[in-house]
């Protein structure tokens, strides 16, 4: 009986440990919007980028930058992953993390992709990060305050299971719409030209400063413990969708200007 016991108990820490666990977008995420940055890719820049990858899509790479996470020798660039801001700050007036951030990050995986001294392995390698961190930028919550991580250590609850705000918007709305990152990108609401060029606009910081307006309504959206179902879905998954789509068409811009 007592090993009986001691074994559910390992095995609720286990569960309690690993679904709380956070990642960026999630994977299903990250290659939707490799997906739809895909599909917006100039024929100069395909065949550049297939020819770098190895004939990897932008989505089988999507993932890269949070693979290599649990390697030591990697660790420079988890900063990279996120940006800390106040409600009331933009990025400009923020304060900066020396280590680095998404803007930085996304600034230097530019650089060396248009640097003609670069090795391949190093565009590939930073091709691949470029591809995650402009992922990142486009979820609110990677654009969050320092005390609370971006929303990891707001605790609430996804149907009635433990989980934190971050992970919400990362992968719980997304795994409960339970489709296919190719469902999610072939589903990306039809934009007209003019729709694409307004979000085409602007720079890496603009964008940073639209998405950031959008995290303060996400950390309103739940109150800490709160058990979140059928209606916060209902109301934000569409925000979702649109940051995905977002993040796609101005991943292929850059790359566009990068291999064009």
């Amino acid at each position: 009986m007592k090993i009986k016991f001691l074994m559910m108990i390992s095995f609720l820490f286990f569960f309690n440990v690993s679904d709380n666990k956070s990642d960026d977008w999630g994977k299903n995420g990250h290659r939707a919007t490799g997906q739809i940055a895909q599909e917006y890719l100039t024929k100069r820049a395909k065949k550049k980028i297939d020819k770098l990858l190895k004939g990897q899509s932008l989505a089988f790479v999507s993932t890269f930058a949070d693979e290599i996470k649990s390697d030591r020798k990697y660790n420079k660039y988890y900063a990279w992953h996120y940006i800390n801001m106040d409600f009331d700050e933009t990025y400009e007036t923020a304060k900066k993390n020396p280590k680095g951030d998404l803007v930085t990050g996304i600034e230097k995986c530019i650089e060396v992709l248009k640097d003609k001294n670069s090795t391949d392995e190093d565009k590939e390698f930073h091709l691949k990060l470029l591809v995650h961190f402009v992922g990142d930028l486009h979820q609110p919550m990677h654009i969050g305050r320092r005390e609370d991580k971006g929303g990891n250590t707001i605790q609430v609850q996804w149907f009635g299971r433990g989980t934190n705000l971050h992970r919400v918007w990362d992968e719980n709305m997304i795994e409960d719409w339970d489709m296919s990152y190719i469902e999610l990108a072939n589903n990306a609401k039809y934009l007209s030209k003019k729709q694409v060029e307004a979000i085409e606009k602007g720079s890496v910081v603009d964008w940073v400063n639209e998405v950031h307006k959008l995290t303060v309504e996400v950390y309103k959206s739940a109150k800490v413990g709160e058990n979140l179902r059928y209606r916060y879905s209902y109301d934000n998954f569409g925000i979702v969708r649109t940051q995905l789509q977002k993040g796609g068409i101005r991943l292929a811009k850059i790359l566009n200007e990068i291999f064009s």
